[in-house]
């Protein structure tokens, strides 16, 4: 078996190629990606040279797609994408040009390729938001209604990917999902960018009240449900996968300062962003009862798994927290990050 992944050095892009190699000792990966800002080709160390290459390359750019694309392909795993909402919210245009534009570059590319399956990695967030306290849960059948300029940009090209099967016959897969967390994600997402900071005992910026809720799920988990999907998904099927982990911000902030033996008083809170979703939480019930798929990692180990991997990566936190970054974080949190 032959697959292609996109943003396949990012945090969940990577975690997805180790899961792949591993689950199918006959599977060979190309793994493309741009290595923007959130790209770590470090992320991909330790991997078999036999059945993993490597190549970088712009999604947007169509000669290199079909240059990198192989004849045989099998799949293609689309988690290329910008996907942090405080950058969209600063400036929507890269993530129109890498998650719109890129997308159908890639789907043509298979068309013309004739990839045997395309899986579009989406997120719960196209859905937009809940009503607090309501115990409502997105489901499959859930309208899109997305609230910020990513989230948009995401419906998009869910829709553009519909419109490839509708149109051409391409057979496609998309998967959603919760906010997902672990080793190796950029400490602009919450729980790294906690960690992160708890560790230098610097202030942990949350925004708001910090009782907005999300659904959260370790990344294995993840990658696991994108590898269902494909094997034994429907064509034209979306698939939301969850772990029934809600919890509010402030609930995960506290979390990993309790791991670390941090005081509460390195919380800081901050102006809310704009438009910010109250809450998420997904219906993982079709996932479970059609592809047999379950999150297995519970939270207190996940967390545990993931503050460990932090705490003995500092060179890793340390390498990846300069120059733009400190830009990006004085310009969202209206603070300095001390070094």
């Amino acid at each position: 078996m032959n697959i292609f992944v996109t943003g396949a050095a990012g945090f969940i892009g990577s975690a997805f190629v180790r899961h792949a190699l591993a689950a199918d000792a006959g599977c060979s990966v190309v793994s493309f990606d741009l290595l923007t800002y959130a790209g770590n080709i470090e992320n991909l160390a330790g991997l078999d040279p036999r059945r993993h290459f490597f190549i970088k390359g712009d999604i947007c750019d169509r000669t290199a797609v079909n240059e990198a694309l192989p004849d045989d392909c099998d799949a293609v795993f689309n988690f290329a994408a910008e996907s942090h909402v405080d950058r969209s919210i600063l400036s929507a245009d890269d993530f129109v040009r890498t998650n719109v534009l890129g997308t159908q570059v890639l789907l043509d590319a298979a068309r013309e390729k004739k990839v045997r399956r395309f899986v579009q990695i989406s997120t719960d967030e196209v859905m937009g938001s809940l009503p607090e306290n309501s115990g409502e849960s997105f489901t499959e059948a859930s309208s899109l209604r997305p609230n910020s300029p990513y989230a948009a940009s995401k419906a998009a090209a869910e829709l553009f990917v519909r419109a490839a099967r509708q149109t051409h016959g391409i057979d496609t897969v998309v998967t959603r999902c919760g906010n997902n967390y672990g080793p190796r994600q950029f400490p602009e997402k919450l729980v790294p960018l906690m960690i992160a900071n708890a560790l230098n005992d610097q202030p942990l910026p949350v925004y708001g009240d910090g009782l907005n809720v999300r659904d959260w799920i370790y990344v294995d988990d993840h990658c696991s449900g994108v590898w269902a999907a494909f094997e034994k998904g429907r064509n034209g099927a979306v698939y939301n996968f969850g772990s029934r982990c809600e919890m509010t911000n402030l609930e995960v902030v506290r979390s990993i300062l309790d791991l670390l033996g941090k005081p509460y008083s390195l919380i800081k809170f901050v102006d809310d962003r704009p438009g910010h979703d109250r809450r998420y939480a997904i219906d993982p019930s079709l996932v479970e009862r059609e592809l047999g798929w379950k999150a297995s990692v519970s939270w207190d180990d996940g967390l545990k798994k993931t503050v460990q991997w932090y705490d003995e990566n500092k060179p890793w936190i340390d390498g990846v927290r300069t120059g733009e970054y400190r830009s990006f974080y004085k310009a969202v949190y209206g603070m300095d990050l001390a070094k």
